[in-house]
C-alpha cells in the first residue's frame, strides 16, 4: 500500500524555485523559532528546577524531613516515642529536640537567635549538619572543658560578633526567674566549639547549636524536649510517613513534614515556574507567527498547483491535510532541535558552570541546573501543540481555494 500523497507534496513545498527562495528563508526562520523558544523554555525550567533542589538540600542540612510535637508543648516520655515512631515503615532513625530563643552577646554586640538542643549521639542521623560543619565537631557539644559547654553556630552570626573558635559568648534567656528585684535574665556562658555554613543567610546569621543536655537546663525543661526528629528513606515520601507516624501515636501528637514546614518558600517558587512557564511559551507563540505567514505565502505561491489538484480530483480535505502536514513538520523539526539544544546546553552548564554568580548574594558561584524528564516533556509537547494549532487558519484557506476563479486566466 502505497503512502499517502500529502505527506511528499508537504515535503516538497519545503523546497521553493529559484525566484522565490525568500520562501525557503522564511521556513527556515520559522523552524528557528520555534527551535530558540523550545530551548529557552527548557533551560529556564531546569535552572529553576536547580534552584529549587539547592534550596531544599539547605534547608534539609540544618532540619529533619519530620518533627513530630505535641500539642500540650512539651513531651516528657520522648524514649519511649522515638521507639514507636522507629517501628514506623519509611522511618530509618529519630532525635529529641529542644527548640528556645535567646540573644547571644559578645562584648558590646549581641543577636537574637534560635537555639537547638540537639543530642551529640542520634542528632547526627536525622540532619546533614555534619556536612555543613566547617569547624569543630559535633562531639564538642558535651566538652564542658573550662567549666563551660559548647556551642556551634552559624558563619555569619560568628562574623557578626567577631568570634573566633574557642572564643567564648554569652547566652541571654528573655525568660528568667523572679527575683526582688523583679525579673532577672538567665544566662549562661558558651565555648565557640565550632560553626556550620548552611548557605542560606537566616540559618548561617540566626541559629545556634548547643547539647540537650544543657539546653534543658538552661530553659527549664527538666526531662522533656520540644518534639523529635525524624528521618526518612524517601523525603517525597515524607507527608505518608508523617501521616503513619500520627495514626500511630495518635493525640496530642502530631507531626509535620518539611514540605508543609516550608510550604509558603516552596510554594511560591512553584507559583514563579508556572509563570515562568506561561511567559516564555509567548516566545513558541511568536514563532507559530511565522508559520502562519509562512503558509499562508505558500498558499499563494502554490495557488495554480492547488487549482489544478482540485481539478484533477483532490479534495478539500486532501488540500488541507497537505499544508497541516507541512506546518507541522516545522514545528516538529523545531521543537526536537530545541529540546536537543537545551539538553546540550544544560549539560554544559552542569558540567563548565560557565555562568558565575556573585556568592556572597546567592550563597552559590554557579547557576544550578537539574534536568527534569518531565520539563522535556511538556515543553515538546506544548510546542508541537501550537505548531499544530497554527496550521488551521492556512491549510483552511487553501482547501476552500476555488479552482475555476484560480484556472481561468491561466
Amino acid at each position: 500500500m502505497n503512502p499517502p500523497y500529502h505527506f511528499f507534496i508537504a515535503l516538497r513545498y519545503f523546497k521553493s524555485k529559484k525566484r522565490h527562495g525568500w520562501i525557503s528563508i522564511n521556513t527556515f526562520i520559522s523552524i528557528a523559532g520555534v527551535a530558540l523558544g523550545v530551548m529557552t523554555l527548557v533551560t529556564v525550567l531546569s535552572v529553576m528546577s536547580g534552584f529549587q533542589e539547592d534550596l531544599r538540600e539547605k534547608i534539609l542540612g540544618v532540619s529533619s524531613h519530620i518533627v513530630t510535637l505535641s500539642y500540650e508543648g512539651r513531651i516528657s516520655n520522648y524514649a519511649e516515642l522515638r521507639k514507636e515512631i522507629n517501628t514506623v515503615e519509611g522511618v530509618t532513625d529519630s532525635s529529641p529536640f529542644i527548640y528556645g530563643q535567646a540573644m547571644l552577646r559578645s562584648g558590646d554586640r549581641a543577636y537574637g537567635v534560635v537555639i537547638r538542643g540537639i543530642d551529640p549521639a542520634s542528632g547526627t542521623h536525622t540532619t546533614d549538619i555534619l556536612k555543613n560543619l566547617r569547624a569543630g565537631s559535633i562531639r564538642d557539644l558535651d566538652d564542658v572543658s573550662g567549666g563551660m559547654p559548647g556551642i556551634i553556630v552559624g558563619r555569619e552570626l560568628m562574623r557578626n560578633l567577631r568570634l573566633m573558635v574557642g572564643d567564648v559568648v554569652e547566652m541571654v534567656s528573655p525568660v528568667g526567674e523572679i527575683g526582688p528585684l523583679g525579673m532577672i535574665p538567665k544566662m549562661k556562658k558558651f565555648r565557640i566549639a565550632g560553626f556550620f555554613q548552611a548557605g542560606m543567610y537566616e540559618y548561617d546569621s540566626g541559629l545556634a547549636f548547643i547539647s540537650l543536655g544543657v539546653a534543658q537546663d538552661f530553659f527549664g525543661y527538666g526531662d522533656a524536649v520540644s518534639g523529635i526528629e525524624v528521618r526518612t528513606d524517601d523525603i517525597y515520601n515524607a507527608r505518608e510517613i508523617a501521616d503513619r507516624i500520627e495514626a500511630l501515636l495518635q493525640y496530642p501528637y502530631y507531626a509535620q513534614d518539611w514540605m508543609q514546614m516550608n510550604r509558603n518558600l516552596f510554594s511560591a517558587l512553584k507559583l514563579e515556574k508556572i509563570v515562568m512557564f506561561i511567559i516564555l511559551t509567548l516566545i513558541i507563540l511568536v514563532a507559530s507567527f511565522n508559520i502562519v505567514s509562512n503558509l499562508i505565502m505558500t498558499v499563494i505561491e502554490k495557488g495554480r498547483e492547488i487549482a489544478i489538484m482540485k481539478a484533477m480530483g483532490a479534495r478539500s480535505r486532501g488540500i488541507m491535510s497537505i499544508f497541516m502536514i507541512h506546518g507541522l513538520l516545522i514545528g516538529i523539526i523545531g521543537t526536537v532541535a530545541g529540546a536537543a539544544g537545551g539538553y546540550v546546553l544544560c549539560r554544559l552548564l552542569q558540567k563548565y558552570k560557565f555562568i558565575s554568580l556573585p556568592g556572597d548574594v546567592y550563597y552559590l558561584s554557579y547557576l544550578p541546573v537539574k534536568l527534569n524528564l518531565s520539563d522535556f516533556l511538556v515543553v515538546p509537547a506544548a510546542a508541537v501543540l501550537i505548531s499544530f494549532l497554527a496550521t488551521v487558519y492556512p491549510s483552511w484557506q487553501a482547501a476552500r481555494l476555488d479552482p475555476v476563479e484560480k484556472l481561468r486566466y491561466e
